[in-house]
C-alpha cells in the first residue's frame, strides 16, 4: 500500500506533467515574438539580448550592419531594434532598405542612437521607423515601448471599429485587408501610419489632440514627445498626395479628418 507521502508525490508529478503539457501547447499556439537587435557595440547587443530573453522573447543580434538583410530574411523578426550610428551602413540607410523590401517592409523598427536631438528624431521617423529612443536609455522604457508596439499590432482593428470599409472622399480603407487606396491607386503605409489614418477617418470631423493620438495609436502616455505625431502626420500627408488636405491641422490642439 502506498504511503500518503507517495500519493502526494505522485499527484504532484501528475499535476506537473499536466502543467508541462499545457505550457507546451500554449507555446505551440503562441510562439514567442522574435526581436532582431542591430548595433555595432557588443555590450549593447549583449545587454538587450539578455533583457529581451528574460521577458520571453526570441532574440538574435547583429554587430555588423552589412549582414542585416540576409539575417532578417532568415530570422523573420516581429520587431527590429536598430542603432543609427554604425560604420559602413547606418541605421537610416538600413531602415530605408527594409521599407523598400517586399518581405520586410512592415516590420516595426525602434531606433536606438546617441543622437537625441529633435532633428535627428524626425529624420529617424521620416525614414520609416516606428519609434525612437536616445542613448543612454533605460531598458525598462525600451521594454515598455516594445510591448506597446506588439499590443497595438495584436489589435489592429480596435474594439470599437465594426466597419470593415472606411471611406473619406477618394480615400478608401479596407480594414481587414490592411489596404489603402487613394483615387483608386493602392498606397503603401506602415502599420503605424495605417492605424493613425484609420483612427482619424473613424472620428471624422472630431479634433484629435496629439496626446490623444499618442495614447490611442502608439499606446503611450501623453508625456512622450508629441513631435512623433507631427512627423507621422507629415509622412502620411505625403503619401496621400492630392488628398492630403483631408487631414486638417487644428493649431495648438492636434488634427482632424475632414471632407474636402
Amino acid at each position: 500500500m502506498l504511503a500518503s507521502s507517495d500519493i502526494i508525490l505522485a499527484f504532484a508529478g501528475y499535476c506537473d506533467e499536466r502543467h508541462f503539457r499545457r505550457t507546451l501547447l500554449t507555446m505551440k499556439n503562441n510562439p514567442p515574438k522574435k526581436i532582431l537587435v542591430v548595433d555595432d557595440e557588443n555590450d549593447v547587443t549583449e545587454l538587450l539580448a539578455y533583457k529581451f530573453k528574460q521577458e520571453g522573447y526570441e532574440v538574435q543580434v547583429i554587430n555588423d550592419p552589412l549582414l542585416i538583410m540576409g539575417r532578417a530574411r532568415q530570422f523573420q523578426p516581429d520587431l527590429l531594434v536598430l542603432d543609427i550610428m554604425m560604420p559602413e551602413l547606418n541605421g537610416l540607410q538600413v531602415c530605408r532598405m527594409l521599407r523598400a523590401d517586399v518581405v520586410m517592409k512592415n516590420i516595426p523598427i525602434i531606433f536606438l542612437t546617441a543622437r537625441g536631438e529633435a532633428e535627428d528624431r524626425i529624420k529617424g521617423l521620416e525614414s520609416g521607423a516606428d519609434d525612437y529612443l536616445a542613448k543612454p536609455f533605460d531598458t525598462r522604457e525600451l521594454l515598455l515601448r516594445v510591448q506597446a508596439i506588439f499590443k497595438r499590432l495584436a489589435t489592429p482593428n480596435g474594439a470599437a471599429a465594426p466597419e470593415k470599409i472606411l471611406q473619406l472622399g477618394k480615400i478608401v480603407i479596407d480594414v481587414d485587408k490592411h489596404l489603402l487606396t487613394v483615387r483608386g491607386q493602392e498606397v503603401e503605409l506602415t502599420a503605424t501610419e495605417f492605424r493613425l489614418l484609420k483612427l482619424l477617418v473613424e472620428r471624422k470631423g472630431r479634433v484629435q489632440s496629439r496626446e490623444h493620438l499618442l495614447v490611442n495609436v502608439w499606446n503611450y502616455e501623453a508625456d512622450i514627445e508629441t513631435r512623433t505625431v507631427d512627423t507621422h502626420i507629415r509622412r502620411l500627408r505625403e503619401k496621400l498626395g492630392a488628398e492630403a488636405d483631408v487631414i486638417e491641422t487644428v493649431r495648438g490642439v492636434g488634427y482632424r479628418a475632414v471632407d474636402v
